[in-house]
């Protein structure tokens, strides 16, 4: 595994964020099946970035995104928000191509890959009960990579990292410091459908959005 991508690097993909890889797609276009007016964005440092206004507010929650092109993939990590784990903005996103999506909050973390508007996987790591019966799930390989970095406190970071070294591309702490483009997104505005009681991909659950916008 390159050092770029070795979870010792990925200190940004520890805990607190969602990230999703896209095939083929340019950062506009991510934004926009995000839900997002892509006109808004601009290149911004972490540093810049973290300046936005993002997080739960008066006015409902805001995800601060940032995007760009690695290769033929094109990432956006999201700080203060779960909108890249909501079943319909990875419908979009994966809508004539593929996505992939990693999210870790406080008690949830969530693997899922998407392939032309429809869940092909989706799974609770450590949860046997949400395990893919599926051949050729990611199940198995993330589970090493996790117990592979087992009492090291590094949360979803081995699974980023496994994640980039089967897409081919880095993405650590140095690269991602620096300038991307970047917004933020008001969750209401998020492509979003009622999921009512059941949800038609595998796995677990991920964060209900709202049934409005």
């Amino acid at each position: 595994m390159a050092a770029g991508r070795d979870a010792r690097s990925l200190n940004w993909a520890k805990a607190g964020m969602c990230v999703t890889f896209t095939r083929r797609l340019g950062p506009d276009e991510v934004f926009a099946r995000y839900g997002a007016d892509h006109r808004q964005a601009r290149p911004l440092d972490a540093d810049e970035a973290s300046d936005l206004p993002s997080g739960d507010s008066g006015d409902g929650a805001v995800s601060l995104l940032r995007s760009g092109r690695l290769g033929d993939w094109t990432f956006c990590v999201e700080e203060d928000g779960v909108v890249g784990s909501w079943d319909q903005p990875l419908a979009e996103l994966s809508r004539g191509t593929e996505t992939y999506s990693v999210l870790t909050t406080e008690g949830l973390d969530v693997f899922q890959y998407w392939r032309d508007g429809a869940c092909i996987e989706n799974f609770e790591p450590g949860m046997e009960h949400t395990r893919p019966e599926r051949a050729g799930s990611w199940w198995d390989r993330v589970e090493a990579a996790l117990s592979a970095h087992e009492g090291e406190d590094a949360g979803m970071a081995p699974v980023v990292a496994l994640l980039l070294d089967h897409l081919g591309i880095v993405l650590d702490d140095a690269a991602l410091a620096g300038p991307w483009p970047s917004l933020t997104l008001a969750e209401d505005d998020a492509p979003s459908v009622p999921r009512g009681d059941t949800y038609a991909g595998e796995g677990p659950v991920p964060p209900r959005q709202p049934t409005g916008g």
